[in-house]
């Protein structure tokens, strides 16, 4: 791990499970329960009050980010059907949906949003605050919610990268 600032107030349960890359900060009050594989990968934000939770695995791939506030579910209970109950019953009562949570490079997910479990954003998504995912967001969207509202401008953002590239030493995948 190079350059991984953790900040004291985090909270990370099953840390051995997380493959960190270089450059990343995750702040104080955010909480990640780490019960199956978590990639955190190069350049990658998650800000205070975030949490990533429900034993499924999860990418963060480079140049995302996480705002204050957001939550990524990778399992959920579905009270629609026969399940009931809560952890503290045994999974046969229980109706649960689990599925990994991928995030694309150069994603971001704006304040108080939270991403359901089976979802993946595609790069350059950027989600805008307080937006509730439940499906696939196709890449280099700007979205509220499953909504589309505009494209982000990719060639701008990959102009902009090659530039930092210049500067920064930054190993290609």
């Amino acid at each position: 791990m190079k350059n991984v600032q953790i900040y004291p107030g985090a909270k990370i349960i099953g840390v051995e499970n997380i493959e960190f890359g270089h450059d990343i900060i995750i702040d104080d009050f955010v909480f990640i329960y780490a019960k199956k594989k978590i990639r955190i990968e190069n350049y990658v934000h998650i800000a205070a009050f975030a949490s990533i939770t429900g034993g499924e695995e999860v990418v963060l791939s480079d140049f995302s980010g996480i705002s204050s506030g957001c939550r990524i579910f990778t399992a959920t209970d579905d009270f629609s059907g026969s399940g009931f109950g809560n952890p503290t019953i045994p999974e046969e009562y229980r109706n649960t949906h689990r599925a990994p949570v991928m995030l694309g490079r150069f994603t971001i997910v704006g304040a108080n949003s939270v991403i359901l479990p089976g979802v993946t954003l595609g790069e350059g998504v950027s989600v805008g605050a307080n937006s509730v995912v439940s499906r696939d967001l196709e890449p280099w969207g700007v979205y509220v919610g499953n909504r589309r509202i505009r494209e982000r401008d990719k060639k701008a953002v990959l102009e902009n990268y090659e530039r930092f590239r210049l500067l920064h030493t930054f190993p290609e995948n």
